[in-house]
């Protein structure tokens, strides 16, 4: 097909030469359809739009389609939604896939007509078109109809489209179908898609495969992915690799992640920079994070005497529910001499948080939850939270050897409610092995965060720690 999009003619056949102007001038007066759309396209490139516009209606009087699709692109630039929507019915209407969904995307963004658009999108994915399915099966997904919409991904995806083959992945994850899940999300890492890659890499750590996922991850950081840099980083420190750790960890922290940031200044710290680790941890305190505020206290102190700088990061991130921070912040208090205030701090500190590290495999699986849940608009799991329950659940269980009545024994030796501990058995179950349940909803999560606490203070060993100072910690 002779397209025409804005001012640019698309080279589906010979684009006219100016010196045509007069041949196709006689054929387009004579009747020749053909050459009264090669003449609208002429004067398009020209920059003229009234005489473009009388040429294409010329030919589309004729019956030619592709002009019929070119009014509807000028008139959506130039003209008026109304003549707009007429001239993409009358090519959509006529067969003209890529007319049809120009008519289903104006219908839906600039009329708010949901059943239309629709409509129009399943006629041009029933014809062909890759970008009718992509968008017939988002808003399948919009709705619910989880089938349909796997069913529209795999049919753009199939026709080339990456974003289309990682959508199919998710939505394959989340059903449980880890085969087509592998399939789609390599389809469209080779495509360059860099969060399939990552995410693949994600799907391989959470199936014992580290080589693997490290392949993806480095596939994925060739497009400068933060999550696959800060894995890379992760990697590179638990081979004692630090200057390729902190590489990795320096280029994800610059993109913003808080827990990045961090891992720099205690990569920075083994490797003696002490102002590097400054940087980072200021970095990481300034956005907020409790824990690199506290070991921005302890740096501060530590290597350069800055006992007010100290006290101020430690009081930010006390305030924040750092145990380790409040207590550190009462003995700084009291040493000089604000006895009361110290008081205050280390008769009643915040609770220690959980920080023991969840296995690699865990950890991709809480990630992975997260990101599914997140996907179109949805509220995403918090990472920290279902690693905690994960890694709450190995913990507590680790003292048995059958694992066939677990529940039993944690309810027998808990003394906690039965129903408590199924419920947490039940969100882990989910997590572990996607598509055996729904996914939790936030509060589920938060309610069975406290039965993992309570877990863990009956039956574990203490997992807080205040942390050494300037001790990396792995992740």
């Amino acid at each position: 097909m002779a397209r025409w999009e804005g001012e640019v003619a698309l080279p589906a056949v010979p684009a006219p030469r100016v010196g045509d102007e007069a041949e196709l001038l006689m054929a387009a007066q004579a009747g020749d359809v053909q050459a009264a759309h090669r003449l609208g396209r002429l004067y398009a490139q020209r920059g003229d739009r009234a005489a473009a516009r009388h040429w294409w209606e010329r030919a589309a009087a004729g019956g030619n389609l592709d002009s019929a699709y070119n009014l509807g692109i000028w008139h959506e630039k130039h003209g008026s939604l109304d003549n707009a929507v007429a001239w993409y019915e009358r090519a959509a209407g006529a067969g003209d896939a890529e007319a049809a969904v120009n008519l289903a995307t104006l219908l839906l963004e600039q009329r708010g007509d949901v059943e239309q658009a629709r409509s129009w999108y399943e006629i041009a994915a029933q014809q062909g078109s890759r970008a009718g399915a992509r968008r017939l099966a988002l808003m399948c997904e919009d709705t619910g109809e989880t089938s349909a919409a796997r069913e529209w991904h795999r049919a753009a995806a199939a026709a080339g489209d990456a974003s289309s083959a990682h959508d199919a992945g998710f939505l394959a994850y989340a059903c449980g179908h880890e085969e087509e899940t592998v399939h789609w999300w390599e389809c469209a890492a080779q495509s360059g898609h860099a969060d399939s890659a990552y995410c693949l890499g994600l799907f391989l750590q959470a199936s014992r495969d580290p080589e693997g996922a490290e392949a993806y991850y480095r596939l994925s950081a060739k497009s400068e992915h933060p999550g696959a840099a800060s894995q890379l980083g992760g990697i590179a420190l638990s081979r004692r690799d630090l200057r390729s750790a902190r590489a990795w960890y320096e280029q994800a922290a610059g993109a913003g992640r808080l827990e990045d940031q961090r891992m720099a200044g205690f990569v920075c710290v083994e490797l003696g920079d002490a102002r590097g680790a400054s940087h980072w941890f200021g970095r990481g305190a300034a956005g907020g994070d409790a824990e690199s505020a506290f070991n921005f206290g302890l740096l501060l102190i530590a290597e350069f005497g800055d006992l007010g700088g100290g006290q101020h990061w430690f009081r930010q991130a006390a305030l924040a529910g750092h145990h380790g921070a409040a207590v550190e912040l009462g003995g700084l208090l009291s040493a000089a001499g604000r006895r009361s205030e110290a008081e205050e701090w280390l008769a009643d500190p915040p609770p220690p948080t959980w920080d023991r590290p969840a296995e690699p495999e865990l950890m991709a699986r809480a990630e992975l939850a997260a990101a599914v849940t997140g996907r179109r608009g949805g509220v995403a799991l918090a990472v920290p939270e279902l690693a905690e329950i994960l890694g709450t659940w190995d913990l507590v269980t680790r003292p048995l050897r059958d694992h066939a009545d677990v529940i039993d024994w944690l309810v027998n030796q808990s003394r906690l409610h039965a129903s408590a501990v199924e419920h947490l058995a039940s969100v882990r179950g989910t997590l572990l092995r996607p598509g055996s349940g729904p996914w939790p909803s936030p509060g589920e999560v938060r309610h069975v965060l406290t039965t993992a606490r309570e877990l863990r203070r009956r039956l574990g060993p203490s997992s807080a720690r205040h942390g050494g100072r300037g001790t990396p910690r792995p992740r």
